[in-house]
């Protein structure tokens, strides 16, 4: 008889902290260009010349592209999904013939083998026809199942479930629950060991694709005892097991198609031979398959952004507005600027990663979640801004233009649908704590003892001698760098082109202020260091930012190089940089002259109730019920809504 559950664990802010401290991959076996930029270094060598894909890979990429832009041109009915609020069968069954489902599946297993840069390609194609699909094939192989059994499956898993997933069976990822986000410490879900099997007890919330999924990536905590290590653990769970029941289909103000749910386990008995990789290492592996996960959310960005450029030039040169089209109006005119140097630096920004990431021979942890963090700002940045340019037409649902006689244009939904990638697979507010965790790691890997209260006094003053010797090397060469003499990074300005090393020669300059800012905060600050969000998320947005001048930059020499845009894509690179300058030195600014310990002391009056006055004069529409749905252990008293594609 197997234990019965445990309840949701409590744990303080250090433990927490801890637990994902652990989870975190801890060595840097390969160099990252976006550390080095942390650090004060930028490392053109890692990124230029611009890494390519070999011919064979190029040349099935764009074969399946060919199917696949046919499939969405005949196939897919966008605005139906939209009513619908469901992608039709047929479709989804049309994708698995043709192999949309195992894109990121090795050949040898039924996948199509794609690079992550035609997966990517293949993500922003179909996203562009309804983003619900591409959401929905992402969650499938990018987060779901194929991708934690690529990298930490047995041979015997990965030939059992590979070839159901790159054909037939829909996976989906299940972390999340009613009251754990981005806190896993405190998962709630149990596996307890029982004989040959685990006995699974719990609730998940937000299972993107899980209404309609046959196999499942579950986290749960497994109990310490005699012969197990426990802790939170990774399964390959069968959907139709008994004791699973999908409770609610969830509905969300965009992606409507999106089969996302709540499942409840009860006493789900799941083989032992399903753990994947050891007890305890699910949080790592979940991390680590993000690592370049991630990546697909920033493909579909690129998309939209590629569609609000198209709508703003088609729709701004018809529009006239005293006398001329309202694109030459300079306010209108900025805008769609900022939407096209934006989309070109977007795709350099994805391509780039994607590419690196093929090869392999970089570490991309943060190029990847630099492409996440950007993408999605700047994606919904350039929707909003899509939307002002078409004016009411922009908030006017495609339908109803339809119904009186406009192109059916559905400006309004793709703001609603591009809203949720500043949340998913990591909010903007965890992606700046992250990204800027990572970007201090070699400060704290020589320094972190001292400013650890765990720590003894031994410690600390071996830290400070290992510190001493780091920072005496290091700090002097944030001084001077090419960034200061006027030649540097020449073969960016090409004849006939617009000077692209000037920008580089800002980048290089600002990567070392940059790390003097932050190396500024850490002597200031100490341990305190991480409860300066504010401060912390203006460093990674800076970072960001600088990446992105590089990756444009580094994008239109490719071009220039090998096709006939060149001169084009110069000039896009160019305003870019000079657009991306001025929201850096914003950022620069607001470092230092910010309203940060205010909105502190704002947030606890708020709290407290100083200010319930100011709510007062208003109705409250909101319904009855808990803050927290609860989702205590036990068998479902609802409806099971789990439909399995047939």
């Amino acid at each position: 008889m197997s234990a019965q559950p445990t309840q949701q664990p409590k744990v303080s802010e250090r433990e927490a902290r801890q637990v994902a401290e652990a989870a975190r991959e801890q060595d840097w076996r390969k160099p990252s260009f976006a550390k080095e930029l942390f650090l004060g270094r930028l490392r053109m060598d890692l990124i230029h010349p611009h890494p390519m894909p070999p011919p064979q890979d190029a040349a099935r990429g764009e074969a399946f592209l060919a199917k696949l832009r046919d499939f969405c041109e005949t196939k897919i009915d966008g605005a139906r999904i939209e009513r619908d609020a469901k992608i039709p069968d047929e479709v989804i069954n049309g994708l698995k013939e043709l192999g949309a489902l195992g894109m990121k599946i090795d050949i040898k297993y039924g996948g199509l083998g794609l690079t992550q840069v035609y997966y990517n390609k293949a993500l922003a194609l179909v996203g562009s026809a309804n983003p619900a699909i591409g959401a929905l094939l992402s969650a499938h192989q990018s987060i779901g199942v194929p991708q934690p059994l690529k990298l930490f499956g047995t041979q015997e898993q990965k030939d059992t479930f590979l070839p159901r997933l790159a054909r037939t069976d829909i996976s989906a990822f299940l972390l999340t629950e009613p009251d754990v986000g981005s806190d896993p410490a405190r998962l709630a879900t149990t596996a307890v060991p029982d004989g040959d099997s685990y006995v699974m007890d719990g609730v998940k919330l937000w299972t993107t694709n899980g209404v309609v999924a046959e196999l499942l990536v579950v986290m749960a905590r497994v109990p310490k005892s005699e012969g197990h290590k426990g802790g939170i653990t990774a399964f390959v769970v069968e959907a139709d097991s008994p004791g699973i029941t999908v409770e609610n289909r969830n509905a969300f103000m965009g992606l409507r198609g999106l089969e996302n749910g709540v499942t409840r386990f009860h006493q789900v008995r799941v083989p032992a031979a399903n753990r994947i990789g050891p007890e305890g290492a699910g949080l790592k592996i979940a991390l680590t398959t993000l690592n370049t996960g991630r990546l697909s959310l920033p493909a579909m960005c690129v998309g939209a952004g590629k569609w609000c450029l198209k709508i703003a030039r088609e729709w701004s040169s018809v529009r006239e507005q005293w006398g001329k089209p309202v694109a030459y109006h300079e306010a209108v005119g900025s805008k769609i600027s900022f939407i096209a140097a934006t989309t070109f630096a977007l795709e350099a920004v994805l391509d780039l990663s994607s590419q690196m990431a093929d090869e392999d021979r970089n570490d991309i942890r943060i190029e990847a979640a630099l492409a996440k963090l950007y993408g999605s700002e700047m994606a919904c940045l350039m929707a909003d801004e899509l939307v002002q340019i078409r004016g009411g037409r922009g908030f006017e649902t495609a339908d109803s233009l339809a119904a009186r006689g406009e192109r059916a244009v559905p400006a309004e939904q793709i703001l609603r649908d591009l809203r949720i990638n500043r949340i998913f697979e990591g909010s903007t507010e965890i992606m700046h704590l992250l990204i800027a965790r990572e970007a201090v790691d070699a400060h704290l890997k020589v320094a972190g003892d001292i400013i650890d209260p765990d720590k003894p006094l031994s410690a600390k003053a071996k830290a400070g001698a290992n510190a001493a010797g780091f920072y005496a090397k290091w700090l002097p060469k944030l001084v001077t760098g090419p960034g200061q003499l006027p030649h540097s990074y020449a073969e960016f300005h090409p004849p006939g082109h617009p000077d692209l090393s000037v920008h580089l020669r800002y980048a290089e300059r600002t990567a070392r202020k940059l790390a003097r800012s932050t190396f500024y905060a850490m002597s200031r600050w100490q341990g305190r260091m991480e409860t300066k969000q504010g401060f912390l998320g203006r460093i990674v947005d800076i970072g960001a930012e600088l990446f992105a001048i590089s990756a444009a930059c580094v994008r239109a020499e490719l071009l220039r190089t090998t096709t006939d845009h060149g001169r084009e894509a110069y000039q896009l690179a160019d305003v870019f940089c000079r657009q991306s300058r001025i929201r850096t030195e914003e950022l620069f600014n607001r470092l230092w002259t910010n309203t940060d310990d205010l909105d502190n002391k704002v947030v606890k009056g708020v709290l407290s109730g100083t200010y319930t006055w100011l709510e007062q004069g208003i109705i409250d529409p909101s319904g009855e019920g808990p803050w927290i749905a609860e989702a205590t252990p036990g068998p479902s008293e609802r409806e099971n809504v789990h439909r399995p594609i047939r």
